[in-house]
């Protein structure tokens, strides 16, 4: 865990009043990313006398970003030993500098009882920290892991087999400092929905009479979206019969143009078509309206 220290420096009295402190938090998170590999020698006998320092590898596998690979010495490692003990080791296969990580080699045991040979980072405290590997080649393990007369007679070996699982668990830090949660907020639709209100006709409060046909709309949106509509439906010079407004010297053809296709069109759902210029110019009083309409 992780702090940053801020340095503030102590407000005079003059200024405390008016200044206030900001406070910000971060962590700092060290952790591992594990995985594992199982590697099955077979025909143990026949790898004897392979030679000192030379091995045996497994396939390259993933952990933490890193290729890794198991290495068995039938003849072991160093020459000092004479080939008494076999070898294993775990190696960075892949490029990489200064690789952290913890480990674990075992040698299973083939008998059913479980007395596994156990070689492990992981689960206790380590006094120097993780293991570290300078470059790729870099190796962590034992170069006297079994006395190899002891292996040949013990429950480890079966059937000339041999059989190692490696878990390895490479070190990662990152710092995270406060979670910043955005909401993606979608276009407004409410003209739509207005513009499908009137279209639909339900619950209407309003009346056009237009040489004896009559269009229904909807005061409150008129009112909200028209100064003067506001103004003739509620305002103190509002008409008295406001459920049903007469347009006098207009047919009924041209208004039903200039309504769905203009203005309360544009009023109720800010799609704006175009009219024709003649019509707009009939009714002066309508253009009004129309003009004065909120496109805010």
């Amino acid at each position: 865990m992780g702090k940053i220290f801020r340095e503030y420096s102590k407000p005079n009295n003059a200024s405390s009043s008016s200044t206030s402190e900001s406070s910000t938090t971060s962590t700092s998170i060290t952790e591992t990313v594990n995985g594992s590999h199982q590697f099955k020698i077979t025909g143990y006998s026949l790898s004897k006398g392979l030679g000192i320092g030379k091995y045996i590898a497994s396939d390259t596998f993933m952990v933490g970003g890193y290729a890794w690979a198991i290495y068995f010495y039938p003849d072991g490692k160093s020459v000092e030993d004479n080939a008494a003990y076999v070898s294993l080791f775990i190696a960075l296969a892949s490029e990489g500098t200064d690789v952290r990580a913890l480990f674990e080699l075992t040698l299973l045991d083939q008998s059913g009882k479980e007395r596994h040979k156990v070689h492990s980072h992981f689960g206790r405290t380590l006094e120097s920290g993780p293991y570290t590997l300078k470059y790729r080649g870099s190796m962590w393990g034992y170069k006297r892991f079994f006395k190899r007369t002891l292996l040949e007679q013990s429950d480890y070996l079966k059937g000339d087999c041999l059989s190692v699982h490696c878990s390895v668990g490479v070190v990662k830090s990152h710092t995270e400092g406060p979670k910043i949660y955005s909401i993606a907020i979608p276009p407004s639709n409410i003209g739509q929905h207005f513009g499908q209100l009137l279209e639909s006709g339900k619950r209407t409060d309003v009346n056009f009479e237009v040489n004896g046909e009559t269009f229904a709309a909807h005061k409150l949106v008129l009112a909200a979206r028209s100064p003067v509509f506001r103004a003739q439906l509620y305002g103190p010079m509002k008409d008295q019969n406001t459920q049903c407004i007469k347009v006098e010297d207009m047919e009924a053809p041209v208004f039903k143009m200039s309504r769905f296709l203009g203005l309360l069109r544009f009023i109720f759902s800010r799609i704006f078509f175009l009219l024709p210029f003649a019509d707009v110019m009939l009714k002066p009083v309508l253009y009004h309206c129309f003009c004065s309409c909120d496109a805010n």
